[in-house]
């Protein structure tokens, strides 16, 4: 006879509440069921090792099968299975006095977004999406009886004694009709393939077949219902993905494999990966992917699956690894990451932080030990990895101090150098009469091509510095090193760059000086440019255009960080350098003729905005008939 009872909770329904709370998420009760059906596998491996349980281990599997006719979706498992007392214990009594505690618990909006998609929603999630839920469950202790317990969604159930050929535990969903999307097969495969992948037992998933009790089924030549086997074949996950291996058992094709199925949408080969295996003093395994990075950092954020025990989490760890770190791809797998918790309590974990303090140490130790061991090759991987190495170098002063080993600066010849190695190279020729030492780099050696030529006819080194991080990570090594200077080889001109004596002496007098200064400002935006006569040596050009190191540092500074700075945006602002000391010039001040003057003006003009790149449309179609007129 069926036995009813009433669940001990405050609340009149509080099953409609928890649906509330979670719709956002509420695909995650099928994670919550089928990693319950997987704890009962293992339970069963457990108490055969102590001796307790005679039951046969060699088959053990979780089947999830949609029947559409009687719109039901069956988690079942061949695990421990419960008595009637069981089922009164831990889910009369534990799982749904917990709902209502975890209701008041996690009210507040901060909790309820650290909340879902975690652990602790348990069975009861299961009233996300059902009518009615049914649990047959029968023990694998000797000569248990199957139950059966059902609720509705009320506080109310009924438990009664049922038959069930195999041991084990099925939960059987009664979808409700606003979740029919549950009763789809493409969704539950969507499903299970995100959080079921990796799950250490089979889980096996398909569409219900007639069995012998539906009137539907199909008749034999007797017109007798034809007995149909409701295992489902197919299985969808990997038991033993590569993370859960030992590193002495995988080959680098392994790594690559596992790469492949994690991401089947990388077309690019990883660089290299970290495998991450420690049980002391917390238990965490992984295997962590360095890509081939681009410059756009947010595209390449989110590539880390957190994982417990083989269960899917979450791709966003931000809170348990540095960011920089959030670049790489790949797995970490750790039972000791809380997941119920706000966000600032995950900040302030111990074993978070410590779990975060060796994954640095891990990837630092890695490049470390590949520049050491084979230089060549690490440098010929660089290109790939140094936005990498730069992001982490900005966010995190303990691998900040690691990196300066193996952090390397490429020349504009493709030789490679650590920073220590560079300045005990240069520092004789390029320290200026206050005793920096100035080190000059280029963005973009194709478009600043002239300025880097004339540096190197001084034999200085000219470095390649690429990338959206460049600005504030030179400014970083600047601070820590008073003694070195960074600056872009357009910043100045040649001889100014690195200022070793007074300046040349100028060819023209103050007065003519005056005249020229005032004769060029009349033929450039005042606004864009602003016009400084000098006295260059004569081999350089007649116009020559900079920028200010540090306002075009503040101005790059301020688009990597989104825009608006406390002064607004930063204008784009060049000097125009006029060589008073280039014969040219001797010959356009000189010249009556107003028109042949101010044509040569805008000439040299023309000439020094080409040099930047800055000449487009129809002024350059101009300055190219002006250059064929001149030439006729």
């Amino acid at each position: 006879m069926a036995k009813q009872g009433n669940i001990n909770v405050q609340t009149e329904n509080i099953f409609p509440i928890i649906k509330q709370f979670l719709y956002s998420d509420h695909e995650i009760f099928l994670r919550e069921l089928v990693s319950n059906a997987v704890d009962a596998t293992q339970k069963i491996k457990t108490l055969k090792s102590l001796g307790e349980l005679k039951a046969n281990i060699d088959k053990l599997r979780v089947e999830v099968i949609i029947d559409k006719k009687k719109e039901t979706l069956t988690i079942r498992d061949n695990g421990i299975g419960m008595t009637e007392e069981e089922v009164d214990k831990y889910i009369n009594q534990i799982a749904f006095s917990g709902a209502e505690e975890f209701v008041n618990k996690y009210k507040d909006s901060d909790a309820k977004n650290s909340i879902i998609g975690h652990f602790g929603l348990g069975f009861y999630s299961s009233f996300m999406v059902s009518k009615e839920v049914e649990i047959i469950t029968k023990s694998q202790k000797p000569n248990s009886t199957a139950v059966k317990w059902t609720c509705d969604g009320s506080p109310n159930y009924t438990i009664e004694e049922t038959t069930k050929k195999t041991k084990g535990t099925d939960i059987v969903l009664h979808i409700d009709e606003d979740s029919i999307e549950f009763l789809e097969e493409s969704r539950i495969s969507e499903i299970l393939n995100k959080y079921c992948k990796f799950l250490p037992v089979d889980v096996k998933f398909g569409t219900k077949k007639i069995s012998i009790d539906d009137p539907s089924g199909v008749k034999d030549d007797e017109g007798k219902i034809k007995q149909v086997d409701e295992e489902v074949d197919n299985i969808i996950n990997n038991t033993s993905p590569a993370w859960t291996k030992l590193p002495q058992d995988l080959k680098d094709e392994d790594y690559s494999s596992f790469y492949r199925e994690l991401y089947p949408m990388e077309f690019n080969e990883p660089i290299f990966n970290i495998h991450l295996n420690v049980d002391y003093p917390f238990n965490l395994t992984g295997i962590l992917y360095f890509p081939k990075l681009k410059n756009n950092l947010e595209v390449q954020k989110n590539k880390i699956n957190l994982y417990s025990n083989q269960v899917y989490i979450t791709d966003n760890v931000e809170n348990i690894v540095p960011e920089f770190l959030t670049l790489l791809h790949g797995v970490i797998d750790s039972p000791d990451i809380p997941l119920n918790v706000s966000r600032s309590y995950l900040q302030a974990d111990g074993n978070v932080k410590k779990i975060s303090k060796y994954i640095t140490k891990k990837v630092g130790d890695k490049l470390h030990s590949m520049f050491k061991n084979d230089r060549e090759d690490f440098e010929k991987k660089w290109d790939d990895v140094k936005v990498f190495i730069e992001y982490g170098m900005l966010t995190e002063d303990k691998f900040f101090e690691k990196s300066k080993e193996y952090f390397l600066l490429k020349n504009t010849d493709s030789v490679y150098s650590t920073f220590s190695e560079l300045i005990e190279r240069v520092k004789t020729n390029q320290t200026n009469k206050d005793g920096k030492t100035i080190l000059l780099y280029t963005n973009n050696k194709e478009e600043q091509d002239s300025f880097v030529s004339m540096a190197k006819q001084k034999d200085y080194e000219v470095l390649e510095l690429e990338g959206p991080l460049v600005s504030h990570l030179i400014s970083k090594l600047e601070s820590e090193n008073s003694e070195v200077q960074f600056t872009r080889v357009d910043a100045d001109t040649v001889d100014k760059l690195i200022q070793k004596e007074d300046n040349t002496p100028s060819l023209l007098s103050e007065k003519e000086q005056e005249t020229l200064k005032e004769l060029v400002e009349k033929k450039v935006d005042d606004n864009k440019f602003s016009v400084q006569v000098e006295s260059l040596s004569t081999d350089d050009a007649p116009f020559i255009l900079t920028q200010s190191e540090f306002m075009r540092r503040m101005k790059e500074q301020q688009q990597l960080s989104g825009g608006m700075n406390m002064f607004g945006e930063l204008p784009e602002n060049y000097n125009l350098v006029v060589n008073s000391n280039h014969n040219l010039i001797g010959h356009l001040l000189n010249s009556k003729d107003d028109q042949k003057q101010s044509e040569l003006v805008q000439q040299f003009l023309d000439l020094a905005l080409l040099s930047h790149g800055l000449l487009k449309g129809k002024k350059l179609t101009d300055f190219i008939n002006r250059s064929v007129g001149m030439i006729k």
